[in-house]
């Protein structure tokens, strides 16, 4: 009986842990869907902007995967858009023709600045803020 109440508790938390993600996701792409980007473009933007802090600074999309909650394919179509979009450029990696950078243009700096404090305001509303209680 232990044993299943332990595993029921369990299963609990991991429902509210899927739960707060899910409705996480879904307020930062409420905020940023009128800037054209959704949840998962701003980590990538976000990722780079840490990863690769100068004006042509890049990064490797291999170390990208393990950061992001994609698949590398939907992370190699996500990169894709963003090139589109003129956000970022890829290349490829000279010592290893497999390897593929990718850099945050100039736009792509500048938009991920200005949509920041979006996507942390969606988080504080939330996930709370270390003052705040955090909601259930």
């Amino acid at each position: 009986m232990a044993a299943r109440t332990a595993g029921a508790r369990l299963e609990e938390r991991w429902r509210d842990i899927l739960a707060v993600h899910a409705r996480t996701m879904c307020e930062i792409d409420r905020a940023l869907h009128p800037h054209g980007l959704g949840a998962s473009d701003f980590e990538v933007l976000d990722l780079l902007v840490t990863e690769a802090p100068g004006d042509g600074d890049r990064c490797r999309v291999q170390n990208l995967v393990g950061r992001v909650h994609l698949s590398q394919s939907a992370l190699s179509r996500l990169i894709a858009r963003l090139e589109r979009d003129g956000l970022v450029t890829r290349s490829t990696c000279a010592e290893d023709r497999r390897g593929v950078y990718v850099a945050l243009t100039p736009r792509g700096r500048d938009l991920h600045a200005a949509i920041l404090p979006l996507q942390r305001a969606a988080l504080a509303r939330t996930l709370g803020d270390d003052e705040g209680p955090r909601p259930s």
